[in-house]
């Protein structure tokens, strides 16, 4: 596969069936409010800084990128466990931060399970470093 066949654009509605069916087979134990159709709308409420990566007119990859005015965050980012180590998901990375640097973002946060130490190192290969924090959250 050639990297020129790798199409990453925002979303758009008419991806909204796919996008969901994606989510649902990269995330298969998400909790309840991790839904991907539940997800999908609640962050088309907000914004539409949703990024896609398609190949041949399917989709093999996502990211939804968030930006509170102070620092940008990424949400949701997967690649198809067919299409990895090709690029695509560095693609889409690269996509959702100059779209948050248009914004005026200056600090990107991610988080991610401490036992995905693949995962780890791929956002270190994109220039992320680990930050000693504790992160903590609350359903309301």
């Amino acid at each position: 596969m050639d990297q020129e066949e790798i199409l990453v654009r925002k979303f758009a509605q008419e991806d909204s069936l796919e996008l969901v069916s994606f989510w649902q087979s990269i995330f298969i134990n998400s909790a309840a409010h991790n839904e991907p159709k539940r997800m999908l709308e609640e962050k088309l409420a907000v914004d539409d800084l949703i990024y896609i990566a398609k190949y041949k007119e399917h989709i093999i990859g996502a990211c939804m990128a968030g930006y509170d005015g102070h620092r940008g965050w990424l949400y949701a980012v997967a690649t198809s466990s067919d299409y990895r180590r090709l690029g695509v998901g560095t693609k889409l990375i690269q996509t959702s931060i100059e779209a948050l640097k248009q914004l005026g973002c200056i600090k990107l946060n991610l988080q991610i399970r401490t036992d995905n130490t693949e995962v780890t190192r791929f956002y270190q290969s994109l220039g992320f470093n680990i930050e000693e924090r504790l992160s903590m959250g609350k359903l309301i």
